[in-house]
């Protein structure tokens, strides 16, 4: 409204998408918008005794049914993006739920082509004396190593991409922090080697069945 006057500044904040380009009193809004609505996002409450249930029960009273507003305290608003994120993370359990299948269907064709390549020496190790479970730990090791290997830098790569994709968005993101959760690293490790142990029962049983004396002559 080009009208002048002089305003006491509380505080200077970064713009985001969360917060309004400022944050001023309804009093100060209503003097300089008297010919126009300026675009109001959020309104913040302050009341007396502190944030309760009575106080926001209050607020709702006072503006009715309105489904055009919605009443939120900094709990809510906690709840709502966290809501997002769990939305975002089981998308992402289920894409890691799709890459597991595919990795124990890579795992097996690796192992049994393995397998295959390597008849003649399997049977010269049946020779010497190593017996069937041993050919199957062999395999089972082997197995295992792959998948908790490629976990492994797949692990550190996720760290480090979610490191580099949260530092450029921690601008935007008031109260961002980065939250490494180890025990869900853990477990995914373990569940590459289990997954390992899976994807190596049939090559296992395969290098395990194989006729000595016919093992030793392919070439």
């Amino acid at each position: 409204d080009e009208k002048k006057g002089e305003v006491t500044i509380g505080a200077l904040y970064k713009e985001n998408e969360f917060l309004s380009p400022f944050v001023l009193p309804k009093e100060l809004a209503d003097r300089h918008s008297a010919s126009s609505r300026p675009e109001i996002r959020e309104i913040w409450i302050k009341a007396d005794g502190g944030a309760s249930k009575a106080n926001e029960q209050a607020i709702v009273d006072a503006l009715g049914d309105n489904p055009a507003m919605s009443i939120m305290d900094r709990q809510d608003i906690r709840d709502m993006f966290g809501g997002f994120i769990n939305t975002a993370l089981n998308i992402m359990y289920g894409l890691l739920a799709m890459a597991l299948l595919i990795a124990v269907l890579g795992v097996v064709n690796t192992l049994a082509m393995s397998v295959f390549e390597r008849q003649q020496e399997i049977g010269m190790l049946r020779a010497i004396g190593l017996d069937r479970g041993r050919v199957k730990r062999m395999i089972r090791l082997e197995a295992v190593v792959i998948s908790v290997f490629g976990a492994v830098i797949g692990v550190g790569l996720g760290v480090f991409l979610g490191w580099a994709i949260g530092r450029t968005l921690s601008a935007d993101i008031p109260g961002y922090a980065l939250v490494i959760p180890w025990d869900r690293l853990a477990l995914f490790l373990a569940l590459a080697g289990l997954v390992g142990v899976l994807a190596s029962l049939w090559p296992a049983r395969s290098a395990a069945k194989l006729n000595m004396l016919t093992a030793i002559k392919t070439e």
